[in-house]
Formats: structure tokens, sequence, C-alpha cells
């Protein structure tokens, strides 16, 4: 009788156990899909200082996405999705976000083309790069904004992915919107820190890192 119940106390330590093992590698697992990815060759973790102001390359839904983001991660920070180089010294930001991804919609409704945008953009980085403000170029709307999810012939968002990518200091993508390694290529071709986040509240913590 008492090799019974010390049989049955040591098989119920040992579920125990495996159940323990069991959470551990779920946890470890969870906690790798949501984790950042850096470029290859990357040591050291990009970093970056708020205030933060984000603007747009395509007046796509990037900037009301990143309001949400923000404010969750409680740094200071403004949205103007039509900035311009006076912009930045009037808002003091130390960081700007340009999301990348067009809106034929969008820019509609602002009144502006393609072409205003690019124009605008590639003044607005310049401007930044000359007062020492960090650039982020960020695409976080995923595969469905970029060309392939477009009207067929309609370039915009690509375009303004060409404008914005190649002259950012750090690259923050969602992993599924750089499947096909478009913004890996400009990564290691323009040597600029890449963040990938797995999907759109990693990037609550992947910012936190970033800006804290």
């Amino acid at each position: 009788m008492y090799l019974m119940f010390v049989f049955a106390q040591s098989k119920e330590f040992a579920m125990k156990h495996i159940a323990r093992k069991s959470i551990l590698v779920v946890l470890a697992v969870a906690t790798v899909a949501g984790a950042v990815s850096l470029a290859a060759g990357q040591s050291v973790a990009p970093k970056a200082s708020p205030p933060v102001l984000v603007a747009s390359c395509g007046q796509s839904q990037g900037p009301a996405m990143l309001n949400v983001i923000l404010r969750r991660v409680g740094v200071a920070y403004e949205i103007l999705p039509l900035a311009t180089p006076p912009d930045l010294k009037a808002k003091g930001c130390k960081t700007l976000i340009i999301t990348m991804g067009a809106s034929l919609k969008g820019m509609g409704a602002a009144g502006i083309s393609i072409d205003d945008e690019l124009k605008r953009i590639a003044e607005l980085i310049d401007a930044a790069k000359k007062a020492k403000i960090t650039v982020i170029g960020a695409h976080i709307e995923g595969m469905k904004r970029r060309a392939q999810g477009a009207d067929a012939g309609d370039t915009t968002d690509e375009q303004s992915i060409d404008a914005v990518a190649p002259k950012s200091d750090i690259l923050l993508v969602i992993k599924e919107g750089n499947g096909d390694g478009r913004f890996t290529n400009i990564s290691q071709g323009n040597k600029i820190p890449l963040v990938e986040a797995e999907k759109n509240m990693d990037l609550v913590r992947e910012l936190e890192k970033l800006l804290k």
C-alpha cells in the first residue's frame, strides 16, 4: 500500500514537472515569435529619442495606426501627415517617423499627387538630416499596402518606399510586409538598421526599446 502511494506521488510530481516545462517552452516560443529581427550583421539595437513627429509619404493610414501605438508607448509625439521642413523646428522633435504607403484616396482628399508627396518628403528628410534628427522609415500596413495589393499599374506605394527607406536612419516594418525581402535588401545595401515586428501590437514594445 505504501509503495503504491509513493508511486502515485512520484507520478504526480513527474506530470507536474512535465507540465511546467511545457509551459516554459510555450512562453519561450511566444517570446521569439514577437521578437525583433535585426538585419544581418547588426550587433547593437538602434536607438532614437522623443519627442517624435510622425509624417506620411503617401497619406495612407500609417499615421493613424501610429497614433494608437505611440499613445501606448507613452512618449511625447505629434501626428502631422503633411509635415514640411519648418515643422521640424516648430515641433522641437528629435525623431521623425515617416510612414511609407500611398493611398490614392488619401492623396486625393488632401488635393495632392504622388509627385507632390515625393518632393515634400525629399525636402523634409534633407532638413531632418541637417538638423541631426533621427529619421525612421516605417512601413506598418503589411503587404496589402504594397504594390502587390494595389490597383493594377499603381506603383505609388513602391515610390513612397523608394523615397523614404534608403534615406532613413532606421527601418521599422511589419514582417509580413517584407515577405519579398524588399526592406531587407534596402537595409543591407545601405547599412540601415532594420527592425521587424511580427504584428502591429509588437510595435509598442519595439518602439519602447527604440525611444526609451
